[in-house]
């Protein structure tokens, strides 16, 4: 296997269709196969109550840390690659959906264009986000306030932690 940067990348996972763990534990299947990308440590699996749009089923929610040999942008095109790979359509924001890829953080960059948001700009809204990122990385600061902290100021009802464990995926 060829050395990868050691630089962190962190990839939300979630969806409330069909057989979210397997789409997910797919998804990561996929992106661990490439040979730029290696899935370094994944969270539990968390069940979430919908956000945004609230008139769907609950969705499950994980988080993954990645090492890439990939620039932002390819690294998007192959999460949206997987995610077509996996059957997702794309029909209504915040809805349902089989699987959804988003990147979170990219290291210390700060990318903000058409195509790609990071660090992602709703993340610190999100307990389907902060729950599972805080569970890998309790301590990492965004804008110079640990996870947890971020954490303490957001409502977490309805948040459940199943009992995966971090292999989950690997199945």
């Amino acid at each position: 296997m060829q050395n990868l940067p050691e630089e962190r990348v962190y990839l939300s996972l979630g969806g409330n269709l069909g057989n979210p763990a397997k789409s997910m534990g797919a998804a990561l299947r996929l992106l661990d196969g490439s040979a730029q990308t290696r899935i370094v440590a994944v969270s539990s699996l968390y069940r979430t109550p919908p956000w945004g749009k609230l008139d769907q089923p609950d969705f499950l929610n994980a988080v993954a840390e990645l090492s890439t040999s990939l620039e932002p942008h390819a690294l998007l095109e192959l999460c949206m690659e997987t995610e077509r790979q996996l059957k997702r359509v794309r029909e209504e924001r915040w809805g349902p959906r089989l699987i959804d890829l988003d990147i979170l953080v990219f290291g210390d960059r700060a990318i903000h264009d058409a195509e790609l948001d990071v660090p992602h700009p709703r993340m610190l809204e999100r307990a389907f986000v902060l729950v599972p990122f805080s569970e890998l990385a309790p301590d990492f600061s965004i804008k110079g306030v640990s996870l947890s902290e971020h954490l303490s100021q957001i409502d977490l009802t309805g948040i459940e932690k199943l009992p995966s464990g971090n292999d989950w995926w690997k199945a």
